[in-house]
């Protein structure tokens, strides 16, 4: 499909909006969705929340086959979806500090039989000691395994998750869990980032891009070898319910190791912009935000009105949104995106006329829904629906 139709489709169905706003391209949604199942190659794949932070749009990837179970960024966020019946099955994959939360999940028996939180040393455990008391009812727990790769002492590539990076470490946590009242030890979960969210391929960038799929190469090795290990020693203590794994970016090669039993993932279903470096798939964008041009300072620029909605992570050019269609716009270097204005500059800003708008995209996937408090959802020509994002709930758990 040509940039020009994509544009007309976008703008026909909108044609009634004023932006900004929002929008969800559900054939898109669907067909990522696909690939996503296709890349898992048989594992489930439970669907990270965090980056979609929509109800509708969770429970549409999860009544497709090859989704199963909820990745959960925070506590509370787990036992609001378990009120709503949005799903059963959730996995916190966070550790937490909310003890309001924790006394709500000891009080209520079904979340109990569902949620799970995350640990990875004896002082979350302390912790969960101190907000219910002695005697409080069995909590679901899983284990924190670090996928980092550690080649070389005092070298560390990857996120800075869980203390626990040995198989010996793993056990005696596991030790420490199964001898304490009031803990079920259920799961383990490692997540590669330096992998599953680092692009292999990043654009104008071929040197970066060979030294990232070195390191990627050497890191997996590495990691089959010691997660397989962690999951031997821990097994040997009690049995697992679930061993997780992966990301968006590294569903193939996480998917290989024997030892995973489910795989996390869902930002490759909105495909924001840091998905476009990578070489092995190629996910379509869905996830879009329309802003109005509402000045035209000089030739080859319009003046977009807001549109500030700059990505988390580090202070890098790729955590800003950019301009999708029409094409070849770009944002300016000593503007950027701004909180009531953002100029875009290029040859295709002199087509461009007050009112007119400007299709962007973020640099990632579930904070978009930090910024509109709804979804309208397109499928085919026309706007299907018009759905609330967490923050059109009155939710934010951030």
């Amino acid at each position: 499909m040509s940039a020009h139709v994509r544009r007309t489709r976008l703008d026909g169905a909108t044609r009634d909006l004023d932006p900004p706003f929002a929008l969800v391209d559900l054939d898109a949604f669907d067909r990522n969705a696909a690939d996503l199942v296709r890349r898992a190659s048989g594992r489930p794949i439970r669907l990270a929340s965090k980056s979609i932070r929509c109800r509708e749009l969770i429970a549409r990837a999860l009544a497709m086959p090859g989704f199963a179970g909820i990745m959960c960024y925070s506590l509370a966020e787990a036992l609001w979806l378990a009120d709503e019946k949005t799903g059963r099955d959730l996995l916190v994959a966070y550790p937490t500090a909310d003890r309001a939360s924790l006394r709500k999940l000891a009080a209520d028996e079904a979340a109990r039989s569902g949620v799970t939180i995350m640990v990875d040393s004896i002082a979350h455990l302390d912790f969960v000691d101190a907000a219910l008391g002695s005697g409080h009812p069995t909590v679901r727990v899983c284990l924190e395994l670090d996928a980092s790769w550690r080649p070389v002492r005092g070298v560390h590539v990857g996120t800075r998750r869980s203390p626990v990076h040995t198989p010996e470490q793993a056990a005696d946590l596991a030790k420490a869990i199964l001898g304490r009242k009031g803990f079920s030890l259920v799961g383990i979960m490692a997540y590669e980032g330096q992998i599953a969210g680092l692009g292999d391929a990043p654009p104008g960038r071929r040197a970066r891009g060979s030294a990232v799929r070195w390191m990627q190469r050497h890191s997996a090795r590495e990691l089959r070898e010691r997660r397989a290990a962690a999951v031997a020693a821990v097994s040997a203590l009690t049995r697992l319910e679930f061993v997780n794994g992966g990301g968006t970016g590294s569903l193939e090669v996480t998917a290989a190791e024997a030892c995973i039993t489910e795989l996390a993932a869902g930002s490759g279903l909105l495909a924001p912009t840091l998905f476009d470096a990578y070489r092995t798939f190629h996910p379509e964008p869905a996830a879009l935000f329309a802003l109005p041009v509402v000045r035209r300072p000089a030739p080859r620029i319009a003046t977009l009105f807001s549109g500030g909605y700059l990505a988390s992570g580090t202070a890098t050019p790729d955590r800003l949104p950019q301009a999708y269609l029409p094409e070849g716009l770009r944002l300016t270097e000593l503007e950027g995106a701004g909180e009531v204005q953002t100029p875009v500059v290029g040859d295709a800003a002199d087509s461009l006329r007050v009112g007119d708008r400007v299709w962007m995209r973020h640099a990632k996937a579930g904070e978009l829904a930090e910024r509109f408090t709804a979804f309208h959802l397109l499928r085919g020509e026309a706007i299907e629906r018009t759905v609330p994002t967490y923050r059109g709930e009155g939710r934010c758990f951030g």
